[in-house]
């Protein structure tokens, strides 16, 4: 199969927003919501502001990227590490008493492999409560984390967790000594 970048359409993939509160978000969110000094309750009040569903006691860190806070819904108590990237074209619900550390990717988009146009193959996010993942770990669409599950530092996500599982990267082994 030839690739044909210039056919893609997008077909399917709603923002949820027009396009001038798109820009807005994008202004705001560059502007105040990433920065270091911005106040984790007016972070949280912006992010509610713009459409995010958000508990009570939730700490958002600063440096985190939310692609489109009206598709993100997070439950009571939980953390929002330094440096998180929560692209999501499609919704991600994290539940309550969840730990996401410090640069996590939680990526809801895709591209269909066998598409010559190569259009989106979008899936949503679940991290169900009581749940941690650690630094660096990426969660891809269309997963669920189940509840306490435990997801190690630097993992690559692509299938569902189960509730209490803990899924870790692969160790680093040498290959040969010198």
């Amino acid at each position: 199969m030839t690739r044909n970048l210039a056919g893609f359409t997008g077909v399917g993939y709603d923002r949820g927003r027009g396009p001038l509160w798109q820009l807005a978000w994008l202004v705001v969110s560059g502007s105040v919501v990433m920065r270091w000094w911005c106040p984790r309750q007016v972070r949280v009040a912006i992010l509610r502001g713009f459409g995010a569903q958000i508990g009570e006691s939730v700490l958002v860190r600063h440096r985190v990227r939310i692609h489109w806070p009206w598709k993100l819904a997070i439950g009571d108590n939980s953390w929002v590490g330094e440096g998180v990237w929560i692209l999501n074209l499609e919704p991600v619900t994290i539940g309550h008493d969840v730990c996401i550390s410090q640069d996590v990717l939680l990526c809801t988009g895709s591209h269909d492999r066998r598409s010559a146009t190569f259009e989106f193959d979008n899936a949503p996010i679940v991290v169900e409560d009581g749940a941690w993942i650690a630094a660096r770990a990426t969660v891809l669409r269309g997963v669920t984390i189940g509840r306490e599950a435990t997801v190690g530092a630097t993992a690559l996500v692509a299938g569902d967790v189960a509730p209490c599982e803990t899924v870790l990267a692969p160790e680093a082994r040498g290959v040969r000594t010198r």
